[in-house]
């Protein structure tokens, strides 16, 4: 069994930060269950553009609202608490906050540990792992 906590992860080299987020990542790659998780901050008033091209993604927002723009077809659609959204087609999309907003998301292939996104705003498959 695997037990770790929200806080200890965020006080060690398992937050990441970006200009307009960061992400406690909670299971990696080196945890070998298949999938990575995180808890991830968006800032208030940030926009961020991402490209997922190696990972499919699922998001559940706990708190805060935003929205989310699939940027190929101009749909837009509502984060607040309780929605869930999935980026099943390798979706290139803009996420928005209006106001912080704190995502649950579950990452298949999983990260290990350092990604950021790169200029396109995809992680890369393979990164440096995070020790505990």
């Amino acid at each position: 069994m695997l037990v770790r906590t929200l806080q200890k992860a965020r006080e060690g080299a398992r937050r990441i930060e970006s200009d307009t987020w960061n992400s406690v990542r909670l299971l990696l790659k080196g945890d070998d269950v298949g999938f990575s998780f995180h808890i991830t901050t968006m800032y208030a008033n940030t926009a961020t553009t991402m490209h997922y091209k190696n990972h499919f993604e699922a998001v559940y927002c706990i708190s805060g609202e935003g929205e989310i723009e699939v940027l190929a077809t101009g749909e837009v659609f509502a984060i607040k608490p309780g929605t869930l959204y999935v980026l099943d087609q390798h979706d290139l999309h803009q996420v928005r906050a209006h106001s912080e907003l704190q995502l649950a998301c579950v990452f298949n292939p999983p990260l290990h540990g350092n990604e950021v996104h790169d200029a396109s705003g995809a992680y890369p498959l393979e990164a440096d792992v995070v020790a505990d």
